[in-house]
């Protein structure tokens, strides 16, 4: 029997475990990156271990999120990032280089590769088939030390593409379809592995721009065969000596298939507030559109601004739209300005933001109140624009720049013809001298980390007591995601180095009063619903609960990066053994867990204050079981180093 290409790669950096979907194995790390909002905490966790040198093929630290320098935080974050990076023997990236997933496309990632990264859109880089993986700074710190990393073994869904795509359909369109296919979570503990006649029409930023956003789906990763494709897209970046050819056998089996007919997709969007309400454009003809925003990790290549350009083309901005364009990086910038492009966007009245996240993490650019954005973005989340009203519909390019156009959305058959698609030049310039590479190892050693006043080194936190005496501190419903938990923005994510400031900004904007009535419990238990934790990677979602003192999250199902999250940091994901039971506990009622029991049978109970009891299970492995019990991952390294 055959092998597909996620089942090759694994195979070839597995540790241990056996290859079976569900079951724990432990996979060898070849490359790392991490970005400068969970970027920070992962590299006090690295340091907190005491080692002096990164030991994978190749780490990153790429500055791309708290680019806004409005006081001393961010500013001294960078610096520390830089001088860590030089210490340890990491590529440092300095901000506004460009955004980090577009940035390792272009310059490091490769196929058959294996890579984790501080950032859930790490899976970017499946668009020239590597297996990313978005993972928690602690998982990243471990990884750069030589550790193995450890995941569910993956199912793998193949999605057969078919036919190509026509008229003004896009690559955005194509995982569009399958978010309305499948849903948020609809991709959790799944590989979503590319095949099909279609596939070999898709360039590799488009290829790109569907794994990107199959975070979104929930799934461990997404992944494109290496192909003439990639070839074609290494050397046009300067690297063909990157390129090794990779596919499935032809007799592979998958876990599940899934047909997408390319000649039948038309453009579409996601209405607020979740990326699988998809709907055709079509349906939102005349809708009034008040910002249009076109970038991101997920479109923010030089193939999508040049098509956005080509729709602009002697064309200006309706007087009512304001249109906002962020490079996903400087070799993106370099291109348009070669081609004039640039100054077709300036003339259309577009504004030009710097290369890096932006609007995406609400970091500038939000919109009006109550307004209406289309963004070619990859979340739409209540509130993560930095406006909590602000009404955002997930587009591709194309759709971004008529609607920018008309000051309204209009159907595509309205269009005109389609201009065809924008491919690479022949000759790309290059950005690497942008890159600050670290000094050799005989010199890393004299180089001083600078720790500004907002680098907080991370507190030590306490094993799992014998019986946990907790007190409801909220309760939720289904899809809360980790910008419910831990909002973005400015204010906030200039934080992300100070666990006990930012820590006061949990749940703030679903419940005023969470962080208070925390305090006073001392310890606490989270209660949600189905698909606990989706979104990004930041442990920040984990750690600021565990700062407060919660120890137990009780949901219906969890997102795969934050439990393994909550795992890192000692708190306990336990499932409902009937979901109905969801319902029969309030805010402010008292349980009681006795912890021995976990370790005896993946089935308990918790005792409630009235008398009652509710079953709840546990579907956590005998290591998980332990870093829970020592109080933490890092706990637990460092028992073991001792």
């Amino acid at each position: 029997m055959g092998r597909n290409l996620t089942q090759k790669i694994i195979s070839d950096h597995l540790v241990s475990g056996e290859m079976t979907p569900g079951a724990e194995i432990n996979l060898r790390i070849d490359q790392t990156l991490t970005q400068d909002a969970t970027g920070t905490m992962a590299y006090l966790q690295w340091m907190a271990m005491g080692l002096d040198r990164v030991q994978t093929e190749l780490s990153v630290s790429y500055v791309d999120h708290n680019t806004l320098q409005m006081g001393f935080q961010n500013p001294d974050d960078h610096q520390f990032l830089r001088t860590v990076a030089a210490r340890y023997g990491v590529i440092y990236s300095p901000p506004g280089t460009g955004i980090c997933h577009q940035l390792h496309l272009e310059n490091f990632a490769k196929p058959g590769r294996t890579l984790i990264g501080s950032d859930s859109h790490t899976p970017t880089a499946g668009g020239v088939g590597s297996l990313a993986m978005g993972a928690g700074g602690l998982s990243v710190a471990l990884a750069m030390a030589g550790e193995p990393y450890t995941i569910p073994m993956p199912k793998v869904f193949q999605i057969v593409l078919n036919g190509q795509l026509r008229d003004w359909a896009g690559a955005k369109d194509i995982i569009l379809h399958i978010l309305g296919l499948l849903s948020v979570k609809g991709g959790v503990g799944a590989v979503l592995e590319y095949t099909g006649p279609g596939v070999a029409g898709l360039t590799v930023p488009e290829r790109a721009t569907i794994t990107n956003m199959g975070a979104e789906l929930g799934a461990t990763s997404s992944v494109f065969p290496s192909d003439e494709q990639t070839r074609d897209f290494l050397e046009r970046m300067g690297r063909p000596e990157d390129f090794a050819p990779l596919a499935a056998d032809s007799d592979a089996t998958y876990d599940r298939v899934i047909e997408v007919d390319l000649d039948a997709l038309e453009p579409l969007a996601a209405r607020p507030h979740m990326p699988d309400l998809v709907v055709p454009i079509r349906e939102l003809d005349g809708l009034t559109v008040d910002q249009v925003a076109v970038g991101s990790c997920t479109n923010s290549s030089y193939t999508d601004l040049k098509t956005t350009a080509l729709v602009l083309r002697d064309k200006i901005v309706a007087p009512t739209t304001d249109l906002l364009i962020a490079p996903g990086s400087k070799q993106v910038l370099k291109l348009l300005n070669r081609e004039g492009l640039l100054e077709v966007l300036l003339d259309s009245g577009a504004r030009l933001l710097e290369c890096s996240c932006g609007p995406c993490i609400g970091m500038g650019g939000s919109p009006t109140s109550g307004g209406v954005s289309l963004r070619t973005f990859n979340r739409n989340f209540e509130g993560r624009s930095g406006t909590q009203d602000g009404q955002v519909y997930l587009v591709g390019p194309a759709t971004a720049a008529h609607a920018a156009m008309q000051g309204r959305i209009t159907a595509p058959a309205t269009w005109g013809p389609a201009p065809e698609k924008p491919l690479l030049p022949g000759s790309v310039p290059s950005i690497k001298q942008l890159f600050i590479m670290p000094p050799p190892r005989e010199t890393a050693s004299s180089v001083e980390i600078c720790c500004g006043p907002n680098i907080v080194p991370l507190e030590d936190f306490t094993a799992l007591p014998d019986q946990v005496h907790a007190q409801v501190l909220i309760v939720l419903g289904d899809n809360i995601t980790t910008d419910h938990i831990l909002p973005g923005g400015a204010a906030v994510t200039a934080l992300r180095s100070n666990l006990p400031a930012i820590s006061t900004y949990i749940f703030n904007r679903v419940d005023p009063d969470f962080v208070n009535r925390a305090q006073k419990a001392e310890i606490g238990i989270i209660v949600g619903g189905d698909n606990y934790g989706q979104g990004s990677s930041r442990e920040h979602a984990a750690l600021g609960p565990r700062h407060l003192g919660v120890r137990i999250v009780l949901a219906k199902s969890f997102a795969r990066i934050h439990k393994a999250n909550l795992i890192n940091f000692g708190i306990l994901p336990l499932i409902f053994t009937d979901p109905a039971d969801h319902d029969k506990i309030t805010l402010g009622q008292n349980i009681e867990l006795t912890c021995a029991s976990l370790f005896t049978s993946p089935k308990t109970a918790l005792n409630l204050d009235d008398g009652s009891k509710i079953s709840v299970r546990h579907d956590l492995t005998p290591k998980e079981l332990e870093i829970i019990k020592v109080g933490g991952l890092l706990n637990l390294v460092k028992a073991r180093k001792k």
